[in-house]
C-alpha cells in the first residue's frame, strides 16, 4: 500500500464492497426462501451464504481507510502522520480480511452445492426401460 493511496480509488473499493456485500445479502435472501435451505445440505449453504455477508463489515473498513487517507496531508506531525498510516494499513488490512472470509465462505457454499447436486445425479433413477413395442398385427394369413 503506498504511503498516502488515491482518495477516490480507497472510496472505489469502499463502493465495490457495498456492492458485493448486498449481491450476498439478496443471494442469501433467495436462498432462505427457498424449500432446499430446510435441507441438510440447504442448511450447510445457508450458512456459508450467511458467514459470507460479513462482507458488510468491509465497507466501513475501506471508507475509515479513505478518511485517513484524506487527513494524511493535514497531519500535525511526523508522529500523527505515523499513526494515521498505521491505522490507515491496519483498517485496509481488516476490510481485505472481511472480504477473503467472504470469498472463503462463498467457495464453501458452492462445493456444498456442488457436492449435493453430485449425490443427486448418481442416485438419480434412471429413466424406465421401454420395451421395443410389438409390430402391429399385419393382415392374418387365414381367410374364413
Amino acid at each position: 500500500m503506498p504511503a498516502t493511496p488515491p482518495y477516490a480509488e480507497l472510496l472505489q473499493h469502499a463502493a465495490e464492497a457495498q456492492a458485493l456485500s448486498r449481491d450476498i445479502l439478496h443471494l442469501t435472501a433467495d436462498f432462505a426462501r427457498r424449500s432446499h435451505s430446510t435441507t441438510r445440505a440447504g442448511t450447510v449453504v445457508l450458512a456459508h451464504l450467511a458467514t459470507a455477508a460479513i462482507s458488510s463489515a468491509a465497507v466501513p473498513a475501506f471508507a475509515k481507510t479513505a478518511e485517513i487517507a484524506l487527513s494524511l496531508p493535514r497531519s500535525a506531525g511526523p508522529t500523527d502522520r505515523q499513526h494515521s498510516e498505521n491505522r490507515m494499513v491496519i483498517d485496509h488490512a481488516t476490510a481485505r480480511a472481511y472480504l477473503r472470509r467472504s470469498s472463503d465462505s462463498l467457495r464453501h457454499a458452492a462445493k456444498e452445492l456442488n457436492d449435493h447436486l453430485d449425490i443427486h445425479r448418481f442416485f438419480r433413477p434412471s429413466p424406465p426401460q421401454q420395451s421395443p413395442t410389438p409390430p402391429p398385427p399385419g393382415p392374418s394369413g387365414r381367410h374364413r
